[in-house]
Formats: C-alpha cells, structure tokens, sequence
C-alpha cells in the first residue's frame, strides 16, 4: 500500500545523524536534481521532497517516511 502524503504534512524519517524532522513541501514525479544529486522519480516511482526544521532539503521515498 502506498502511503498518501501532500504538501505540508509534518514526517521524520532516518538520516545519517539520527532521526530528521520536517515537513513535505512536495510531491516529485519527474527526474530531477537536488544539491548536485540525481532523483530518478517517476509518475510510477514518485519520491517526496522534504524540509527539514532547520531548512535543508532531500528527496525520499514515501516508504522511507513517517508521518507525523
């Protein structure tokens, strides 16, 4: 079951320091680039950009997500 997240919904999820906290800011269903890295989403394979509390932004997929 794939999870239903939108724009302003508030998830954590794992990060190389712990556990981030933040918010979506939106849905990706299209490749594209955030900081340098590659984000090979698609309308099949959509990934989620989030922000974190502290402003910094990355891609996840929903599975790696956790809503709040």
């Amino acid at each position: 079951m794939t999870k239903t997240l939108k724009a302003g919904d508030r998830v954590s999820w794992s990060s190389h320091g712990g556990e981030a906290h933040g918010k979506v800011v939106k849905k990706i269903t299209s490749g594209t680039t955030i900081k340098g890295h590659k984000v090979a989403a698609s309308r099949d394979n959509p990934e989620y950009l989030v922000e974190t509390d502290e402003g910094k932004r990355a891609a996840h997929k929903a599975d790696a997500l956790t809503k709040s």
